[in-house]
């Protein structure tokens, strides 16, 4: 793939997309995360490691979860976990419910309206557990069966729905705090790895235009060093000394991080000697040191930048973008890398879209002409005079009721299927990760609301450059297509 065509547009599905108006001239930092932000995984391989991991785990507390088997389709970045209920649910950007399932078993409609028709999902509630990240597959899908075997009475005495997704949460931190899975990913990183041959040059780019860039992620310094050159040295080599490798592309490397606490917690820098070693920071932050821990403050003393001057960029929505951007101020770029499929998905899907479209506005035109007939035969009842524009008397406005029927049911045959294939663009089970129905998803609002820009992978900033600008789009409001 070429970084740019003769207009100097990336592909559609390529694209940055602008919630906020962004300079980059503006802009003298940038921070990356690392884990499925500059090193994207295979979701299904990664997954599934962690998946047999945590498994194992639960297998030895006594859970029978021995023949369960990963399903990577079964739930996706942005659902919602119902720790009270046992569901997993989509919801819109008000925080009602669109999709709902009970463990892995969706719920009919009508069941889910008894559920949830009187439920607000609130995110700063214990009740609910938002899906923040691609690392959320293995432990949904683990929960969700879990969830099964619970209704089927196999799991010990003395569980119930929340306790389960403690037992999964507790189960997948040991798996990561043991380290058995990353040695794995570590010892045969082609498997688990999906390189970007343009991620090199789009670094370079910044940095050459006189960028500090710096790498804050939460993973250790060990991993950090595997997985980072990996990604970057069959690009750009792995002589250390050299300008161009990977360290020296960072003007600041920090691991073990601990975001969300990074960016509102003074926690001191360490600096790192070697896999095991630390030591207390040797005077002020300084280019070739890998540091542990830390704290944003002191990283924006050391760029002598204000918070508007500093991008991040991550895939967490909640640990990299929420309380980068609302505690530090920092501008924000939210990586989605299931983007690039549902952007495909809808425009191969364009002429549906459209007829679909058409068709739910014969379907508003009949409604309306339906309402007002009904509204002129409940004057008419009364003795009142029905609307000017019907000019019918009460027998035809009978007959042309009649007449609608047909039409409504010819419509609908068409458009069902239609609105069905539109719901499952991006997804097959639960639809397009930023819309819930007609509306904007939950996570669709969580990206709206705090990050700056989002985008597929970070080299797709090849094509904005160093010195693009993003213009936010003009918001749209639903008087809108009226005009």
């Amino acid at each position: 793939m070429q970084p740019a065509g003769k207009d100097h547009a990336p592909p559609p599905e390529r694209a940055i997309f602008c919630n906020r108006t962004l300079n980059m001239r503006s802009i003298h930092a940038i921070g990356f995360d690392m884990d499925y932000t500059l090193v994207h995984y295979a979701v299904q391989a990664w997954e599934a490691r962690a998946y047999a991991h945590v498994q194992a785990r639960l297998h030895e507390r006594g859970l029978p979860v021995q023949d369960l088997r990963f399903d990577p389709d079964l739930f996706a970045r942005g659902l919602i976990l119902d720790v009270q209920l046992g569901n997993v649910v989509k919801c819109n950007r008000f925080g009602y419910v669109t999709q709902a399932a009970h463990g892995t078993r969706f719920l009919p409609h009508d069941e889910q309206r008894r559920t949830y028709s009187q439920i607000w999902v609130d995110l700063s509630e214990p009740r609910w557990v938002f899906l923040n990240t691609l690392f959320s597959l293995s432990e949904s899908c683990l929960y969700g069966q879990l969830v099964d075997l619970f209704d089927r009475s196999v799991l010990p005495a003395g569980l119930d729905y929340r306790k389960l997704y403690a037992l999964v949460e507790d189960a997948m931190n040991v798996a990561h705090l043991e380290g058995a899975l990353k040695a794995e990913i570590i010892a045969a990183p082609e498997r688990f790895v999906d390189l970007d041959p343009l991620l090199a040059q789009t670094l370079l780019d910044l940095k050459h235009a006189g960028k500090k860039l710096f790498l804050a992620t939460n993973s250790e310094w060990h991993y950090t060093r595997a997985m980072m050159g990996y990604a970057f040295d069959p690009y750009l080599g792995t002589d250390e000394n050299s300008p161009l490798h990977w360290r020296n592309l960072f003007d600041l490397v920090i691991v073990q991080a601990k975001k969300p606490g990074f960016f509102d917690k003074q926690v001191p820098f360490q600096e790192v000697v070697d896999d095991t070693t630390t030591r207390p920071l040797q005077g002020p932050l300084r280019a070739g040191v890998v540091y542990k821990g830390g704290n944003a403050e002191a990283v924006q003393q050391h760029f002598g930048c204000d918070g508007g001057e500093i991008l991040y960029v991550g895939d967490h929505v909640y640990a990299d973008v929420h309380v980068s951007s609302q505690i530090r101020r920092w501008r924000t770029a939210l990586v989605l890398r299931e983007l690039e499929q549902e952007v495909l998905a809808e425009r191969t899907f364009a002429a549906k879209q459209h007829e679909l479209e058409q068709l739910l506005l014969d379907k508003d035109r009949l409604d309306r002409e339906q309402a007002m007939l009904r509204l002129s035969l409940q004057r008419l009842e009364h003795g009142l005079q029905p609307p000017a524009e019907v000019g019918l008397g009460a027998h035809a406005i009978q007959e042309r009721l009649r007449a609608l029927r047909p039409e409504f049911e010819a419509l609908d045959q068409r458009i069902v299927p239609l609105a069905k294939a539109s719901g499952m663009l991006g997804h097959s089970r639960w639809g397009p990760s930023m819309r819930a129905g007609a509306d904007k998803s939950r996570l669709a609002r969580q990206i709206e609301r705090h990050a700056d820009v989002y985008t597929s992978r970070v080299s797709n900033f090849l094509w904005l450059s160093p010195f693009g600008y993003l213009r936010a789009a003009r918001g749209s409001l639903p008087h809108d297509a009226r005009r």
